[in-house]
């Protein structure tokens, strides 16, 4: 961010107007937890960097949880990128993520597959990731 102080007040107005901000790609590059405190977000998504290392032997689980548990703490919605298999989807969901992103649910389309939905909804294939009744 080159200009915090005015990025801060510009987000702040646009909140104060409903639009609603979300940091992007927490823990990589240029996001810190000083962003979690100054700016005035309401959703947190974690990197898909993070999210991979989930497949992998290592702390992977246990920084996802941490942002998790952090956003959690900051009441602030928790959407994970990159979800590419049912490990990490089931991981994720336990942990309590809102929203999952990637091509396990569904594959990056174009502008005229999704028109063509709207305008057919049969065509929409949807499934069932996680029933919330079945605990």
């Amino acid at each position: 961010m080159n200009k915090p102080e005015q990025s801060v007040a510009i987000l702040t107005r646009l909140t104060e107007m409903g639009v609603k901000a979300s940091i992007d790609d927490f823990g990589t590059g240029y996001s810190s937890l000083l962003y979690l405190k100054r700016l005035p977000a309401c959703e947190l998504k974690i990197d898909r960097a993070f999210v991979h290392e989930l497949s992998e032997a290592g702390d992977g689980a246990t920084i996802v949880a941490a942002i998790v548990a952090l956003a959690k703490a900051l009441n602030l919605q928790i959407v994970a990128e990159g979800v590419e298999n049912e490990t990490q989807q089931q991981f994720l969901t336990q942990l309590g993520c809102h929203t999952l992103q990637g091509f396990l649910l569904g594959k990056p389309r174009t502008a005229e597959e999704i028109a063509r939905d709207i305008r057919d909804p049969a065509n929409i294939f949807t499934r069932s990731i996680y029933n919330i009744n079945s605990k």
